[in-house]
C-alpha cells in the first residue's frame, strides 16, 4: 500500500496469540485431528467452536470446556491430557516483540484484542511480560466479547474513544480480519514479529520497515 498511507491511525490493536506470543498448540491439535484437516479449517473450526467460545467469553469453567473439545472434535484422549497440553499452548513471545511495541511512537495508542482464558492470560501478561508494554487490554473472557462477533470491535472502539477507521488492527487469522474490515477498520493478517513491523511500516506506524 505504498504511497497511499491512511494517515488518520490513532490506535494500534493486536491480536496476541499468533502475532506477539507464539503458539505451540495448533500442530499438537493437528496431531490429534489427522492429515486431512488444514490448519486453516482448525481455525475456522475453533473459532466457531461453541465449546471454546463459551470457555473464552468465561461461561464455563476449563473442565467443561475440555470436554466440549473433545466431543466437538472426536479427539482421542482424556480431559486431563487435552488440559494439560492446552495450557501450553502460548510459548513465549516472538522474538523481538517488546522492543518493536517500544518502537511505536507515544502518539498512538497501543491495545490487545484477544480470545484468551483463564489458563493463559496470567502467563502472558505476566510470566511474558506482554501486560506492562501494552497499555490497554480487551481480553474476551474478562469483557465476555468474542472476535470475530462485531461486538468485540464495537466495545474496543468505544473504549478508546476512537473510530474505526483511526484502527489498525493486527491478527493472525482471516475471519477476524474480514470482521474487522467490515466493521470499517484498518486490518492486516500478519503473524510473528517480521510480519507485524511490516505492517506497522506499510501503516506508517514505525520508521524503516517496508
Amino acid at each position: 500500500m505504498s504511497g497511499n498511507v491512511p494517515a488518520d491511525i490513532r490506535v494500534v490493536l493486536f491480536d496476541v496469540g499468533g502475532v506477539l506470543v507464539e503458539l505451540g498448540g495448533v500442530e499438537t491439535m493437528l496431531g490429534w485431528l489427522g492429515p486431512a484437516v488444514s490448519a486453516d479449517e482448525l481455525w475456522r473450526r475453533w473459532l466457531t467452536s461453541s465449546s471454546v467460545r463459551h470457555f473464552e467469553t468465561g461461561k464455563i469453567d476449563a473442565q467443561a470446556f475440555a470436554a466440549g473439545v473433545i466431543a466437538e472434535f472426536a479427539l482421542k484422549l482424556d480431559t486431563h491430557r487435552f488440559l494439560q497440553a492446552f495450557a501450553a499452548w502460548p510459548t513465549g513471545l516472538f522474538p523481538g516483540t517488546l522492543e518493536m511495541l517500544a518502537r511505536i511512537p507515544p502518539s498512538y495508542r497501543r491495545a490487545l484484542l484477544s480470545n484468551s482464558n483463564s489458563l493463559h492470560w496470567r502467563r502472558v501478561t505476566e510470566d511474558m511480560g506482554l501486560g506492562g508494554a501494552i497499555e490497554t487490554h480487551f481480553v474476551s473472557h474478562l469483557t465476555g466479547r468474542i472476535k470475530p462477533d462485531t461486538e468485540a470491535f464495537e466495545h474496543a472502539v468505544e473504549s478508546l474513544g476512537c473510530l474505526p477507521e483511526q484502527v489498525l488492527f493486527i491478527d493472525d487469522n482471516s475471519l477476524n480480519i474480514e470482521a474487522a474490515r467490515q466493521f470499517g477498520m484498518h486490518a492486516v493478517r500478519a503473524r510473528g514479529n517480521l510480519e507485524t513491523r511490516r505492517a506497522l511500516g506499510e501503516f506508517g506506524v514505525i520508521e524503516g520497515e517496508r
